[in-house]
C-alpha cells in the first residue's frame, strides 16, 4: 500500500473508474509536483488470507480445477500490489486441535454439579454474534473458547509472520477472503490482543463474490502464482481441506479425536444421519448397543432455534454440536455463489460442492508446520501463551438463568 504522499512509479499502479480513463504511472501526482518525496515509513505490507470454503467457488464460477483457482486467484491479488497470500488451513488446525483437547476436558469434568455440555462449535461469527446479543449467558458458557480460525490467522499474520520479517503489526495490512458476510463483523468486534500491540488480527475482509467482481473488472490473463506460507520461501504445493462436507469439519475432527481419547475406539469414517432435515445431522458412537458418544451438526437458523428450544427444556441429548449461521454451510455463505437478484445460485453450489469434496483431506494432528509453531511460536501445547493467543471469552445479557438452572 502506497503512502498519501507516494510519488514512487511502481507505488503508483493504473486506476480506472466509470468517469476517467485509465491514468499513466509516469502522470505527476500532486506531491511529486510539489517536490515532496515518498515517506517510506508509511508503506505497508498487503497480505490476504483465503478461506479453504471460497477456493471451490472461484473454481466453479471461471471454471477451473481447485488448484489452478488458487493459482489464479494468487497471481491476480499479486497484480493488484498484495505481497503474500496464505490459506487459512492452518489456522483451522490450531481452532480444531484447540477445540479437540477443550471436549475432552469438558465430558471428563461435566456432571450434575457442574454442566459443562454440550460443547457448542464457535467458529461461526453469525451464530457467536446471535448467542452473545440474544441467547446471553445460559448459551455462551457452552461455547467452545477455542478462537476461529480467522481470529487465529490474525494472530499468526500479525505476531508471527510479522515477528518473522521483522515488522510491528502496524505495519501489515491483512484482508481475509472468506464466503460469508458475518466475517466482516467478527473482524470489526474481535478484541486487540496484546500480542498485536492494539492492532486488530483482521484489518478487512472481502467476501468471494467482492473479490471475484474485482477480477472481472480486471485483467484476468495474469500470470499465476503458487500460494505463500508462513515459512520463508515454501510455497503450498497443493490444496487441502479438512473433513467436513461444507464446513472447516470441527465435529469430524473432534469425534475421532475424543472416541480415541476418551474410549480408545478408531474411528474412520464418520457416518452421518440426517434428523429433521438435511441441515440437521447426527452422528454416534456405538459399543455393544450403547451409545458413547452423540453429536449434531445444525446448520441455519431454523435448527438453532430448534436447538435453544429442546435445550431449554432438558430433551437435547447431544454432547456437542457443530453450529453454523448458514443453512448448508460455510459453502453457502451468502458472500458467494448468488444470483444478480440475490438468491443462491443453486447451479453452482452443486457443482462447488462436488469440488470441494474431491479436494484431499488433511488431518490437524498430521501437520508438522503445526507442530513446530506450537513450540516455536506458542512456547509450547498447553503454555500460557497458546492459552491467551489461541483462546477468547464472550460478553453476552445475562437472562436471568444461568446454566446450571437448565436441565441439559
Amino acid at each position: 500500500m502506497k503512502c498519501e504522499h507516494c510519488t514512487r512509479k511502481e507505488c503508483s499502479k493504473k486506476t480506472k473508474t466509470d468517469d476517467q480513463e485509465n491514468v499513466s504511472a509516469d502522470a505527476p501526482s500532486p506531491a511529486q509536483e510539489n517536490g515532496e518525496k515518498c515517506d517510506t515509513s508509511k508503506h505497508k505490507v498487503l497480505v490476504v488470507s483465503v478461506c479453504p470454503q471460497s477456493l471451490p467457488y472461484f473454481a466453479a464460477k471461471f471454471n477451473l480445477s481447485v488448484t489452478d483457482a488458487s493459482r489464479r486467484l494468487c497471481g491476480f491479488l499479486k497484480s493488484l500490489g498484495v505481497h503474500y497470500v496464505f490459506d487459512t488451513t492452518i489456522a483451522a488446525d490450531f481452532s480444531i486441535l484447540e477445540s479437540q483437547k477443550e471436549f475432552v476436558r469438558r465430558y471428563r469434568q461435566h456432571s450434575e454439579e457442574e454442566r459443562t455440555l454440550p460443547m457448542l462449535t464457535s467458529a461461526c461469527p453469525g451464530w457467536v454474534r446471535y448467542a452473545e446479543r440474544v441467547l446471553g449467558r445460559p448459551i455462551t458458557a457452552h461455547l467452545c473458547t477455542a478462537k476461529s480460525p480467522q481470529q487465529v490467522m490474525g494472530s499468526l499474520v500479525k505476531d508471527y509472520f510479522a515477528r518473522q520479517q521483522n515488522l510491528s503489526p502496524e505495519k501489515i495490512f491483512h484482508v481475509i477472503v472468506a464466503p460469508c458476510y458475518d466475517k466482516k463483523l467478527e473482524a470489526l468486534q474481535e478484541s486487540f490482543p496484546p500480542a498485536l500491540h492494539g492492532s486488530r488480527g483482521a484489518d478487512c475482509v472481502l467476501t468471494s463474490g467482492e473479490i471475484a467482481q474485482i477480477m472481472e473488472q480486471g485483467d484476468l490473463s495474469v500470470r499465476d502464482a503458487a500460494v505463500d506460507t508462513l515459512f520463508g520461501d515454501l510455497k503450498e504445493d497443493k490444496v487441502t481441506r479438512h473433513d467436513g462436507a461444507s464446513s472447516d469439519g470441527h465435529l469430524a475432527h473432534i469425534f475421532r479425536h475424543a472416541a480415541k481419547e476418551l474410549f480408545n475406539e478408531d474411528v474412520e469414517e464418520v457416518t452421518y444421519r440426517a434428523l429433521r432435515n438435511k441441515d440437521f445431522q447426527e452422528v454416534t458412537l456405538e459399543k455393544n448397543g450403547e451409545v458413547l458418544l452423540r453429536f449434531a451438526a445444525a446448520y441455519g437458523f431454523r435448527n438453532i432455534q430448534n436447538m435453544i428450544l429442546k435445550l431449554k427444556k432438558g430433551k437435547f441429548p447431544y454432547h456437542f454440536v457443530e453450529v453454523l449461521a448458514c443453512a448448508g454451510g460455510c459453502l453457502n455463505g451468502r458472500g458467494q455463489a448468488q444470483t444478480p437478484d440475490g438468491h443462491a445460485d443453486k447451479a453452482l453450489l452443486r457443482q462447488m460442492e462436488g469440488i470441494y469434496a474431491d479436494i484431499p483431506v488433511r488431518r490437524p494432528e498430521s501437520s508438522a508446520h503445526v507442530q513446530e509453531l506450537y513450540q516455536e511460536w506458542l512456547e509450547g501445547i498447553n503454555s500460557p501463551k497458546a492459552r491467551e493467543v489461541l483462546h477468547t471469552t464472550y460478553q453476552s445479557q445475562e437472562r436471568g438463568a444461568h446454566s446450571l438452572d437448565i436441565k441439559w
